[in-house]
């Protein structure tokens, strides 16, 4: 029997002879503690499989918390199948977790449907498997503020990431196209933000994604962009601008907005409210706030601006950007969480920044010198609006850059010749999805897979073993089908 064709690949894998068979009349041994994962292995093949799965003090399907296991870290598991039982064991509950997604992978790929698969024998191979993650950070950005997704599609996401052992969900909520994070004292922001491609999400919506994401060991990270792309925002509220007295439309074409935030006190108390409401609703550790494609025209012609400049000894008002992110970045410091922004060459940032380089990889090596931790995210490498290749058939997407399938494979986020210090400070790396160009949710998953499967073997397990990850995503392929996930587009998905 071949070796199980699993993604992302395992560290450590042995096939042994035989099969265990889950029947109607399996049982569940349940440390303390484990039960999250308990209640996760039923909700997930509950509905195709019909398996009740109960929990019996001598269950053959043991999930085992044991926090004296060493070498596991936070999310690593153990797997031993047997032709009698299962161990799955841990130290920590993510460990759990991680562990019952690859018993989902090991099953029939009928597991995998929403629908009951009556006949189907459900058998997983046996195996020794021994897993942990190189980064501690697996991610995937999804832009919902150029285009607007319904929760219902972000917790299908939610599982798509944990099924790939991904564990962030990094959120776009605001920029000039759109603003869908409610604030309750500004509600404008919703009510004329909200508007284009879609609409806006409520308090409990995105309560309930933290939710459900924890459940299946994916943190949301939300996003709030400043000091630029803010003119949704500006539209609700243009006493925050530069202009006293301008009003503003939420923009409707894509590329950067030169429209910007002023540096007044307003302006800086509005950001720290909308915060408070994000860490109110978001108990992730980091909240990120934009800070890249920020224009300075604005603030080179706004005489508040340029008097801002001088009392605070800046060298102009291009400085006026450091200053603005430094003030935002403290009071998230004061509140117990960690600032993570967009950055443009490495250097722009103060150091207890967590930052992530976009336009280039190499601005990730001087971050980590600087003594910033990163999240390595350059576009020629990560950003999946680009096609994914040259084909005619390819549909449109952002211009300038093709990035298949390899090149997200090739992505190493901290590369061989970096010093051990230096790759200490990479957290790891996401693939992020621009949505000027995907006005579909079909598209959005399209343009998704299967170039994510290359991002989550890169910062799982580590290896750049190109003719095994074909061989293996070919198998896997077919578990995207049974979810559903479009290998083409249907005629009426495509950009405008």
């Amino acid at each position: 029997m071949p070796a199980p064709r699993l993604v992302p690949e395992p560290t450590h894998l042995q096939s042994l002879p035989g099969l265990f068979t889950f029947e109607m009349t399996t049982t569940l041994k349940v440390s303390p503690g484990a039960e999250p994962a308990a209640r996760l292995l039923r909700t997930l093949l509950g509905p195709a499989t019909g398996l009740p799965l109960p929990a019996r003090p001598d269950g053959s399907v043991v999930l085992a918390l044991d926090g004296a296991l060493t070498g596991l870290g936070e999310e690593g598991y153990g797997l031993t199948i047997g032709t009698e039982g299962i161990l799955l064991r841990a130290a920590r509950p993510g460990g759990l977790l991680a562990g019952v997604q690859t018993l989902r992978q090991l099953l029939p790929v009928e597991a995998l449907g929403g629908e009951p698969a009556p006949g189907v024998v459900w058998s997983v191979p046996c195996v020794q498997i021994t897993d942990t993650p190189r980064f501690p950070w697996r991610g995937a950005m999804l832009d919902v503020a150029r285009r607007f997704r319904p929760v219902s599609f972000l917790r299908r996401y939610v599982d798509l990431l944990a099924l790939h052992k991904l564990n962030v969900l990094h959120l776009h909520l605001t920029d000039d196209q759109g603003w869908r994070m409610p604030v309750a004292v500004l509600p404008r922001l919703t009510e004329v933000g909200g508007v284009p491609h879609g609409g806006a999400y409520t308090r409990a919506e995105l309560a309930g994604l933290v939710a459900y994401a924890a459940e299946r060991g994916v943190t949301v990270v939300p996003e709030i962009e400043m000091p630029g792309h803010v003119r949704a925002a500006l539209a609700a509220y243009p006493e925050l601008g530069n202009h006293p007295g301008r009003t503003y439309d939420v923009w409707d074409r894509w590329g950067v907005c030169d429209t910007i935030l002023g540096v007044h006190d307003e302006a800086l108390d509005f950001c720290r409210t909308v915060l408070d409401e994000v860490m109110d609703v978001f108990p992730s550790s980091y909240v990120h706030i934009g800070g890249e494609e920020c224009p300075t025209t604005e603030w080179h012609t706004s005489p508040d601006a340029r008097r801002r400049a001088v009392a605070e000894g800046l060298a102009g008002p291009e400085a006026l950007h450091g200053w603005f992110m430094e003030r935002i970045g403290r009071h998230l410091l004061d509140a117990g969480r960690q600032p993570l922004s967009w950055t443009e060459d490495g250097t722009d940032l103060p150091p207890y920044f967590t930052v992530m380089p976009w336009r280039d990889s190499d601005h990730g090596r001087v971050a980590v010198r600087r003594g910033h931790r990163v999240v390595m995210a350059p576009h020629r490498t990560t950003y999946l609006d680009y096609p994914q290749s040259t084909s005619p058939a390819e549909p449109p997407g952002q211009a300038g850059e093709v990035v298949d399938l390899r090149t997200v494979h090739g992505n190493d986020p901290a590369p061989a010749e970096w010093s051990p210090e230096e790759s200490a400070r990479v957290l790891g790396s996401q693939v992020q999805l621009w949505t000027e160009y995907v006005p579909t949710a079909e598209h959005a998953e399209y343009l998704t897979f299967p170039r994510l499967c290359a991002l989550a073997e890169v910062v799982w397990t580590g290896r750049h073993d190109w003719p095994g990850f074909q061989e293996r995503l070919r198998h896997h392929r077919t578990r995207l089908d049974a979810l559903g996930v479009p290998r083409r587009l249907s005629p009426t998905s495509v950009p405008v």
